[in-house]
């Protein structure tokens, strides 16, 4: 391989020529090219970390948000739980109050019943008496006898 030294020499100039031609005329062509796009890319860098940025103040934001729908959620919950509380302990004080006004209700009919009792056994008792007075009359007993046979009916009726 012979190559003459007049070859390489031309090919040398012809290629720096062409380099300042290329440069003269598309370098700052190629350099403004290569600007706007590492504008672009650190545009786009910029753009992407404020996105960044904005995404966790929105995580941020939403877990505060989460927690306190947390914290008003157990809130509620303790206060729905307090009312229970409340209509449970209200629901024993009418069942005890009620069965306190039925016990008051009983004895106070076991009363009536009572009186009503002693009321038909004196009306018996004077009934009684008066079949006794009238049997007392008819034998024509005298007065000694007629306040024995009362005595006695009385004792025995528990008057």
């Amino acid at each position: 391989m012979d190559i003459e030294k007049s070859t390489l020499i031309m090919n040398w100039v012809n290629f720096g020529i062409i380099i300042l031609i290329m440069k003269y005329f598309f370098w700052d062509k190629l350099k403004g090219i290569i600007a706007e796009r590492q504008n672009y890319v650190d545009a786009k860098l910029s753009k992407a970390d404020e996105d960044s940025e904005k995404a966790r103040m929105y995580l941020l934001k939403n877990e505060s948000i989460l927690q306190s729908a947390k914290e008003e959620g157990k809130k509620i919950t303790e206060r729905q739980k307090q009312k229970g509380d409340k209509v449970y302990e209200e629901i024993i004080d009418d069942a005890k109050n009620e069965a306190i006004s039925l016990k008051e209700r009983a004895k106070l009919e076991i009363e009536r019943e009572k009186e009503k009792a002693e009321y038909e056994i004196k009306k018996q008792a004077v009934y009684l008496a008066v079949e006794l007075s009238i049997k007392a009359l008819e034998q024509k007993i005298d007065e000694d006898t007629h306040r024995k046979l009362i005595g006695d009916f009385i004792a025995k009726v528990g008057m």
